[in-house]
Formats: C-alpha cells, sequence, structure tokens
C-alpha cells in the first residue's frame, strides 16, 4: 500500500476516535457542571456556555503557531503533540472539584488541540492531486462519524458508569489515536527553504479578496449558529421533558441526529456543488438553516427538535465542503494551507462565540431566543452572501460551462 493510503486509514481512525472523544462532552457538560455545584438555571446555562466555548477560542489563538512549527519539523510530530497532550488533560477533568478547575483545563485544552487540522494537512500534502478530494473528503467522514457517535457514548457513559467515566473514556480513544499515528504514520518531511508569507502578503497575491472575506465570515457564522444551540439542548430537553429518567441519552440522540443527516447528505451534496456551483449551494443551504431554526423555539416535545435538528444537519453539512470547493478554486496552490488554516481559525472564534452567546441569551432571554437570534444572524449572512459572491460567482459559472 502506498504511504499516503495508509496514512490516510491511520488519519481517518484517529479523526474517529478524536471527534468521538471530543464530542461526548456536549450532552453532559451542563449536568456535570450541576454536580460541580452550580444548581440554578441561570448559572448552569451560563458555565455550560464559557466551559464550552473557552476551549476554542485559546485553539483559535495558537493554531496559526503549531501550524508554523508543522511547517518547520512536520506534520506527524504535531499530531502526536495534540493527542498525547489532549490525553492527559480530558482524563484530569473526571478529577476537577469546581467549574473553575473544569474551565481552567479546557482553556489548557485548547492550547495543545489540533489533531484533526493536523490530519487535513498531512493528507492533502502528500496525496496526488488526481485523488486529494477523495482522500480529504474519505478523512472527513472520521471527523463526522466521530462526532455523531460521541454524544451517544458519553450520554450512555453517564447513565451506566458516571460522570467521570466520559472523560477517562475520552483521554482512551485520544491514546489510541496517539498510538496509531506514532507506530503507523510514516512522513519524509522536508521544510522549506522559502520563507513564509505573512497574512497581508498573502492577501497581496490573491484575484478575489472579497470571495476570501465572505467565506471566512460564513464558515464564522454557520459555528455560531450551530453551537450557540449546542451548550443549551440539554437543558431545554429538560424543560419539554421534565419527567424523563434518560436524559442524558437522549441529549446525545438530539445531538447526533444532525451529525447523521449531515454524513449521509455531504457525498450528493459534494457532487451537487460540482454540477451547478459550491456557490449556489452556500446560498441554499444559508436561507434553509435560517428558516430550519425557527421552528425549534416551539416544538412540544424532544422528538419534535431532533427531527428539525436533522433537517438542519443537511443544511448545515453541505455548506462547509462548499465553501472549502470554492476557497480551492480561488486561490493559487502554494498558499492553499495557510489560506485553509485561516478559514479554520473563523470556525474556532465561531465556535467560541457562539458557545458564549448561546449560555448568555439563554440565561438572560429564555432558551427559546437562542434559535430565533441564530435564525436572523444565518438569513442576515446570506443576504450578504447573495449582493457580494452570489451574483458575480453565479455569471462567472454560467460563462465556465460549455454550450453544446
Amino acid at each position: 500500500m502506498e504511504i499516503w493510503k495508509r496514512n490516510l486509514c491511520v488519519c481517518w481512525l484517529g479523526s474517529f476516535a478524536t471527534s468521538a472523544a471530543l464530542s461526548q462532552i456536549a450532552p453532559v457538560l451542563p449536568l456535570y457542571i450541576e454536580k460541580l455545584g452550580m444548581h440554578d438555571l441561570p448559572s448552569v446555562e451560563m458555565w455550560s456556555g464559557i466551559a464550552f466555548g473557552s476551549t476554542t477560542l485559546i485553539a483559535a489563538l495558537f493554531s496559526p503557531f503549531w501550524g508554523k512549527l508543522a511547517d518547520k519539523y512536520g506534520r506527524k510530530p504535531m499530531l502526536l503533540r495534540a493527542s498525547f497532550g489532549m490525553a492527559i488533560v480530558l482524563s484530569s477533568m473526571g478529577f476537577v472539584q469546581s467549574v473553575y478547575q473544569l474551565v481552567a483545563l479546557r482553556m489548557l485544552m485548547g492550547t495543545i488541540s489540533g489533531f484533526n487540522s493536523g490530519a487535513i494537512t498531512l493528507i492533502a500534502t502528500q496525496t496526488k492531486t488526481e485523488k486529494a478530494g477523495w482522500a480529504l473528503g474519505t478523512l472527513s467522514t472520521g471527523s463526522v462519524g466521530g462526532t455523531l457517535l460521541g454524544p451517544l457514548i458519553g450520554g450512555y457513559l453517564v447513565e451506566i458508569l458516571g460522570f467521570r467515566s466520559v472523560f477517562l473514556s475520552m483521554g482512551a480513544l485520544l491514546l489510541i489515536a496517539f498510538s496509531l499515528t506514532f507506530f503507523f504514520v510514516r512522513e519524509n518531511f522536508i521544510p522549506s527553504t522559502k520563507p513564509l508569507l505573512n497574512f497581508s502578503q498573502i492577501l497581496q497575491t490573491l484575484p478575489d479578496k472579497q470571495l476570501l472575506l465572505a467565506m471566512f465570515i460564513t464558515s464564522f457564522t454557520l459555528q455560531i449558529a450551530l453551537f450557540s444551540i449546542e451548550p443549551v439542548i440539554t437543558v431545554y430537553i429538560r424543560t419539554l421533558s421534565p419527567n424523563t429518567e434518560h436524559l442524558a441519552f437522549i441529549s446525545g440522540l438530539v445531538f447526533a441526529s444532525s451529525g447523521l443527516s449531515s454524513m449521509l447528505a455531504a457525498p450528493f451534496l459534494g457532487k451537487l456543488s460540482d454540477k451547478i456551483g459550491a456557490h449556489k449551494v452556500i446560498l441554499f443551504a444559508l436561507f434553509s438553516a435560517s428558516f430550519l431554526f425557527i421552528p425549534q423555539a416551539f416544538v412540544t416535545s424532544e422528538w419534535q427538535l431532533m427531527g428539525l435538528r436533522f433537517l438542519v444537519g443537511i443544511a448545515t453539512g453541505a455548506m462547509l465542503p462548499a465553501i472549502n470547493t470554492l476557497l480551492k478554486q480561488s486561490i493559487p496552490g502554494d498558499i492553499a494551507g495557510r489560506i485553509f488554516s485561516y478559514n479554520q481559525t473563523a470556525q474556532f472564534l465561531g465556535v467560541f462565540l457562539g458557545s458564549v452567546l448561546g449560555g448568555q441569551i439563554a440565561a438572560h432571554f429564555g432558551i427559546r431566543n437562542v434559535f430565533l437570534v441564530t435564525s436572523t444572524l444565518l438569513f442576515f449572512n446570506g443576504v450578504w452572501v447573495h449582493h457580494n459572491v452570489y451574483k458575480k460567482m453565479n455569471c462567472d459559472f454560467k460563462h465556465a460551462i460549455p454550450h453544446s
């Protein structure tokens, strides 16, 4: 087997394990914060948002630093650093005594995280050009699959073994990712002798700066929309079904529903992007998601919420692949890695702001208003993309299609 194919298999397994580990915490985080001493609902909602989002804020700040080290020392050392470091920190979270210690450890995790982004960089740089799209698409299914199963695993472990078992299982999964990377990933890394361009120098080389800005903002807004909801879903389900005896498990099902639909729809929507243009898929997905968030504010049962989250997953799952497609088509190949890392930083910042924003809105205005605010953000993002990207890209795409 060729080296890049073997590395793809190993990175897929590592991405699956990492995503499963990190997503386990989402449905049980509010319940764990209650166990740590926060008992009133507004405090639980607020600290859930802070704890959930603090990791990604720090990760956004450190991501460029680790990217530079990856270019200097190679991608495999960064995968090993991230997986081993997160295994230690996540396991330690099972032994905290206060919510402040929990938040501190989640911030520490943000400084050392980055397995999935490192895997993307490794596969992108090793894979043949004609196989790159397939390889990166295959790699993404590992991350989505792990994210899908993680909440189910987390909810189930809480019910049968307790909270601390969730964090120990997360550490074990990341140790598996570390071991697989250490023993099986091969990288013949040769450092570049050319100095890396800074951000302003990269901007000067881009033919369409407006498109780049639009995609960064859309990635940012999408993550705000997704993660303003996730930290408070468990609390929302409790208000919908106060007498349920399986709160953690049902919350895991609701979390998983959007991931399942995203994974199922992604291949079809990727082909659709190639056929009609990624700009059309982005615009349709933005408006569809905007409208689908509205009825979530008015559901009366957790099963209605689950069905709507399934539909939202189809729309939101289409956006990031389409955004990456537009970026790839619009930038020179020699700066692609830097551009995708900046887009990842935009996603991290969106995750942080969304988590904090969702918790604050829920605490001060009620959980149902979180869905309405999210819908509004997506709608205005759609309007902005339509006026600044869609019209120009639609014209260019039509001209690029050969006429029979």
